[in-house]
C-alpha cells in the first residue's frame, strides 16, 4: 500500500454548466490551466474541452491536480475563482 487517505487529483462540477466552469478555470491565479500529470505545480483543466465535442465528460466538470503550493493558497485561489 502506497498511501493512506486521498491522492492529489480531484474533480468538481461547477454550477452553471460549461460557461461557468470555463470562467472558474480562467479566474484561478495560483493554479495553472494546463493538461499534464507528474509536475509539482497545481493544475486545472476543463476535460470536456480537451476531449472534444464527442466527450462524455460533463461540460461543468473541472479536473484539478494538486501540487506543492501551500494548501491554504490553493484553497484561497479556488474560493476566489468560485465566488459569484
Amino acid at each position: 500500500r502506497q498511501m493512506r487517505g486521498f491522492g492529489g487529483m480531484l474533480s468538481i462540477e461547477v454550477r452553471g454548466g460549461e460557461a461557468e466552469a470555463l470562467a472558474v478555470a480562467a479566474k484561478v491565479q495560483i493554479i495553472t490551466r494546463a493538461t499534464s500529470l507528474g509536475g509539482i505545480e497545481s493544475l486545472i483543466e476543463h476535460r470536456a474541452s480537451v476531449e472534444g465535442p464527442e466527450s462524455r465528460t460533463p461540460p461543468s466538470l473541472l479536473r484539478i491536480s494538486v501540487g506543492l503550493e501551500h494548501p491554504d493558497d490553493i484553497i484561497a485561489d479556488l474560493e476566489q475563482a468560485l465566488a459569484e
